[in-house]
C-alpha cells in the first residue's frame, strides 16, 4: 500500500517569527487522520526569522533529530552542550528522563530553514544524552546515507528506525529495501523525485505499508528524507 500526501495537505502555522509545516497533528494541527506513522511522531519544516528561536522548553522520552538546510540552528540544553548546528550536520537529543533546551536562529539577515523529527524511543527513562556529526554531501551523492540509527549511523537513537538522507540528479538511483512487517516514509525536503512509481515534488511524502522495498530515481536537484520504521 502506498499513499501520496501532497505538500499542500500539510498543518501550516506562521507565528510572524516561525513559519512551521507540520506533516503530522503538532501542537494546534490536529488531524485524527495523521497522528503520525509507526512510530515516527513528528516531521516539522521550520523556518526561523533572524534574531528569533524557541525559548527554553522541556521534553522527555523522545528521540529528537535536527536537519538544517539553509542557516545555522544554534542550540543549547540542561546537560551543558552549546553548540551551532550548520547545513550538513545531523544533532540527536535523546530527552529520556528530562531535559530541557532551547534553539535560535542568530545569523543576522538569514532564515534557518530545517526539519525537525521526533521518534518514539523503546526505552523510557534513560539518562539524557546528545550527539552531532557533520555528514559529507558525497556520502549522500546518488545513494542513501544512514544518517540515524540503533548502530551503524552518523548519529545512534535508542528507537527501533532508521533514517536515510540522500542527493539525487540525472541518473542517480538507490533502493532501500524493507524487511516484512515494516513501514516506510519519503519526505521529499526539495527538488523532484520518482518513488516506487509516484512523482514527488517538494514538500511531498510518501508513505509505504507493506512494500518490499522503496525505489528513489529520476531526481532532480532532490534531497530527500527516507525513514524504514516499526509498525
Amino acid at each position: 500500500m502506498i499513499t501520496l500526501r501532497r505538500s499542500q495537505d500539510r498543518g501550516y502555522a506562521d507565528h510572524g517569527w516561525l513559519k512551521s509545516f507540520h506533516s503530522f497533528s503538532f501542537a494546534g494541527y490536529h488531524d485524527p487522520a495523521h497522528m503520525g506513522w509507526g512510530n515516527l511522531r513528528v516531521i516539522n519544516e521550520d523556518r526561523i526569522a533572524p534574531g528569533t528561536g524557541f525559548g527554553t522548553h522541556g521534553h522527555r522520552d523522545m528521540e529528537i533529530i535536527s536537519y538544517v538546510l539553509t542557516g545555522e540552528l544554534a542550540h543549547r540544553d540542561s546537560m551543558g552542550n552549546v553548540k551551532g548546528i550548520p547545513p550538513g550536520d545531523v544533532q540527536r537529543m535523546s530527552a529520556g528522563r528530562g531535559v530541557q533546551h532551547s534553539e535560535f536562529n542568530h545569523a543576522p539577515g538569514q532564515e534557518t530553514h530545517f526539519f525537525q523529527i521526533w521518534i518514539e524511543p523503546n526505552v523510557s527513562g534513560i539518562e539524557p544524552s546528545y550527539e552531532q556529526v557533520s555528514v559529507a554531501t558525497a556520502d549522500k551523492r546518488g545513494r542513501l546515507a544512514r544518517i540515524a540509527a540503533p548502530q551503524q549511523a552518523a548519529v545512534r537513537i535508542h528507537a527501533d528506525a532508521g533514517l536515510y538522507a540522500g542527493l539525487f540528479d540525472a541518473g542517480e538511483s538507490a533502493q532501500l529495501d524493507l524487511a516484512p512487517g515494516r513501514l516506510g516514509y519519503v519526505h521529499l525536503v526539495r527538488g523532484a523525485l520518482q518513488v516506487n512509481g509516484q512523482s514527488l515534488q517538494a514538500g511531498d511524502a510518501l508513505l509505504l505499508a507493506e512494500e518490499p522495498s522503496i525505489r528513489l530515481e529520476q531526481g532532480q536537484d532532490a534531497e530527500v528524507l527516507v525513514f524504514d520504521l516499526a509498525n
